[in-house]
Formats: C-alpha cells, structure tokens, sequence
C-alpha cells in the first residue's frame, strides 16, 4: 500500500496489518497518548492488544515484570527500564510488538544526569528489543509527551519497514 498520504499512526497500523502483528503498549510519562494515537485509527483493533499506563514503581515491577533491582540500579527513567517495559507488555499481552516509554516531561523531577525533557524508549519487535533515549529538552510537559508519543510511533514504523 502506499504510504505517501498516511498520517503516522496510519502509516503504523498499516504495517502491522501487513506483518501481521500485535502491539501492546506501556506507558509511563506519556501517559497512554501512543495509545490513544493508534487507536484513533480505524481498524487498529485488528492489530492493537492492549495497553498499560504504569506510572509508578509498583505498577511496572507488578504488571509488566521490571526488575525492582533495575529500577534501584539504573533509576526508572533509563534505558533498561524501558527495555524490561517493552519485553514485560510483549510477554503478557503475547504480543509480537511490545513498546515501552518513561521518561520526565516536568516541569519537575529533572536533575543534572536526567533533565527535565529526558524520555526512554524501547521497542520490542519479535524479541528483538532495541532502546532509544531523546532529550527533547524543557519545552513543557504536554509538548514532552506529545512529542515522546510521535517520536514513538514513527521510530516503531521506521523499525518495522527496515525490519526483515
């Protein structure tokens, strides 16, 4: 199909249907906007499972099996939070594609090693998990995460046409 006028959660949806793919999706600063994105989609329930807004600790370690000891190792916005998220909502949901995104959309919470505008990605595809961190600098919240969630959604429809 081509691709050329579709938005990018059509465009996204449009190669799962392809793949025949599942997505699931954990979201903690973004607060389920991928979510609501790809579901504004019609047909997206042909290929959307289901999604977690874990905003706490407690919610990612006791839905999507991230380690407490990696939290407390590397702190939950990292990195390898998200790869535990993306693989975590892939396995419970049995899904082939799994994304997980945390990060600080402020205007607090930012220190010097992780400021304010700091956002983790992970994309599970089949297994194959791979991680991204963006700066997208202190720009407000809302612009953070909509921001987050439309860097999520294209790099996830990069990944898959790039994906054999």
């Amino acid at each position: 199909m081509d691709n050329l006028f579709l938005t990018p959660e059509e465009r996204l949806v449009c190669l799962l249907k392809e793949k025949g793919y599942k997505i699931s999706l954990a979201e903690s600063c973004t607060g389920g906007l991928v979510a609501g994105s790809v579901v504004s989609v019609a047909d997206a329930s042909s290929v959307f499972d289901c999604s977690f807004v874990t905003y706490s600790n407690d919610s990612k370690i006791r839905f999507l099996n991230v380690k407490k000891d990696t939290i407390d190792k590397y702190g939950v916005v990292s990195e390898e939070v998200a790869y535990e998220m993306a693989l975590g909502v892939s396995r419970v949901a049995s899904s082939e594609i799994g994304v997980g995104i945390t990060g600080i959309a402020g205007p607090t919470g930012g220190s010097e090693e992780k400021p304010v505008g700091m956002v983790c990605f992970g994309f599970n595809i089949c297994g194959n998990v791979i991680t991204k961190t963006v700066n997208f600098g202190d720009i407000g919240r809302n612009e953070v995460r909509q921001e987050a969630c439309t860097f999520a959604i294209r790099t996830l429809a990069y990944l898959l046409e790039n994906n054999n």
